[in-house]
């Protein structure tokens, strides 16, 4: 129950949830909806962790310097595999994102939902909380993101029925089957949207000995990447750094060659939904025959994914609706409710 006190003090602060993602962050304002989502990049000087442009090279204004960089700044990702790898950027980055949704005027601190993967340790928990809260948090609680995802996406998670929600985002795929607002089966594995990217500069640099960065992977996934065999194929001219001679040059790719990259990753998201899917209760099961699967997060946009998961569960697979934001969306929930959705959430004094 919320005390009085906290009550009138919640009435003056503009309290946030995030979805802190491996390769984008957003950030949902209570009763505003979502208001920022911005890449999880920051640009600092190299060996100083001091952050480019007076502290304002974050998010959009970090991307253009990912690997275009001189010797003494660095590009860098804060969050890896959906956990924190550096908290000190990440505590920075987390105050930049704060102060920017909120009035230049309040003096209240927020209170802070933030979804995090499930199935982490308590010490990457407490991690999570703890840069929150330096970076200005009043209060903090963490939800696992196939809850947050769950009921972002419109899932009856509330009912005693089984709920299948598979987010492919960018450092995690997560498969949780929920039933009363909690997992009852799931599985988190390291191998997502960056993974493909990795799979496809590989392939590249093996067939074609060419050289490509990371947005440049990004960019031709979603320009020609498939799950399954397209009605027409598709040709992307891509330019990189030849590995023989070390000299610029260019080279078409087909939308054939971007799915043979992608076959290894795709094949272990699918295998991760077939073993929750095998682990998972029968009557719980047995809901999901109508139910099916829901797919959210940047992955479940490659074409053809749906109807390979169809085809390889036998189960009725659709996206969600701005499978991008469901997560955020779900965390936003859970703020305008917060009273009610407090039993499920996880704040500093659990994990202390």
């Amino acid at each position: 129950m919320i005390r009085p006190l906290e009550w009138l003090v919640s009435r003056f602060s503009v309290d946030i949830g995030i979805d802190l993602g491996t390769a984008n962050t957003l950030v949902c304002v209570r009763d505003r909806g979502i208001v920022l989502d911005e890449p999880s990049v920051v640009a600092v000087r190299k060996g100083t962790n001091q952050v480019l442009l007076g502290g304002m090279a974050v998010g959009e204004g970090a991307l253009e310097y990912l690997g275009r960089t001189p010797p003494a700044f660095h590009a860098v990702r804060p969050m890896k595999s959906g956990v924190i790898a550096d908290f000190e950027i990440t505590e920075k980055m987390l105050r930049y994102f704060m102060r920017k949704v909120q009035p230049t005027r309040n003096f209240v601190r927020p209170q802070v939902v933030i979804a995090v993967p499930w199935g982490i340790t308590m010490v990457e928990k407490r991690a999570v909380i703890g840069s929150a809260e330096r970076a200005g948090a009043r209060r903090v609680f963490l939800v696992d993101e196939p809850t947050a995802a769950a009921i972002g996406a419109d899932l009856p998670v509330h009912q005693a029925r089984g709920c299948l929600i598979v987010d492919i985002g960018g450092g995690t795929s997560e498969v949780a089957v929920l039933s009363l607002a909690n997992v009852v089966e799931g599985e988190c594995l390291r191998v997502a949207g960056d993974d493909f990217n990795e799979a496809i500069s590989q392939y590249i640099r093996n067939k074609y000995n060419l050289l490509v960065g990371e947005i440049t992977a990004e960019k031709l996934k979603i320009a020609s990447g498939s799950a399954l065999p397209l009605e027409e194929e598709i040709d992307v001219e891509v330019r990189g750094r030849d590995s023989l001679t070390g000299l610029p040059r260019r080279a078409i790719i087909s939308s054939v060659d971007v799915r043979e990259a992608l076959s290894e990753p795709i094949r272990k998201v699918v295998s991760t939904i077939k073993n929750v899917l095998e682990r998972t209760p029968p009557e719980l099961a047995a809901d999901l025959v109508q139910g099916g699967v829901t797919l959210c997060g940047g992955g479940s946009l490659l074409r053809n994914l749906p109807e390979l998961i169809e085809s390889e569960t036998e189960l009725p697979t659709r996206v969600a609706p701005n499978p991008l934001e469901v997560v955020a969306r779900g965390t936003g929930i859970f703020l305008e409710n917060l009273e009610l959705y407090a039993q499920f959430l996880e704040g500093g004094e659990d994990l202390a």
